[in-house]
């Protein structure tokens, strides 16, 4: 069977990290199975895709600063997540930054495609 998605990367620490997930989405719905919301913007964001086909990370068609599955932007949130421990490069750092995120200011910094993932009442943090 071949995958869709695969879980692709160049980094070695990350083999093994995603248990029986054998895709982004896979990992990433379940991963976010307490905040379905974020699953939804990582499907909006990105298409479920963190590395491109030739292994390389996805960047944002607007914004190239914006990175990954969550499309997170790294010249606002790069300095903060290294502090705290994650690397937005890695699909790991990136989902757990995202949560993070989320936890601290909700669906705010994705709003931009909110169009696609919500209907205007995840705004706020719950």
């Amino acid at each position: 069977m071949m995958l869709l998605n695969p879980i692709f990367s160049t980094d070695a620490t990350e083999a093994g990290l995603f248990g029986d997930a054998q895709t982004v989405e896979e990992y990433v719905r379940e991963y976010y199975t307490d905040v379905p919301i974020l699953a939804e913007v990582a499907r909006c964001e990105s298409t479920f895709r963190h590395y491109d086909s030739n292994g390389n990370i996805v960047r944002g068609i607007v914004n190239t600063s914006d990175v990954g599955v969550m499309q997170i932007n790294t010249f606002y949130h790069e300095d903060t997540a290294n502090a705290s421990g994650y690397d937005l490069f890695t699909l790991n750092g990136n989902v757990g930054y995202a949560r993070n995120l989320y936890e601290r200011e909700g669906t705010a910094p994705w709003s931009a495609s909110e169009f696609c993932w919500g209907d205007g009442q995840h705004l706020a943090k719950i």
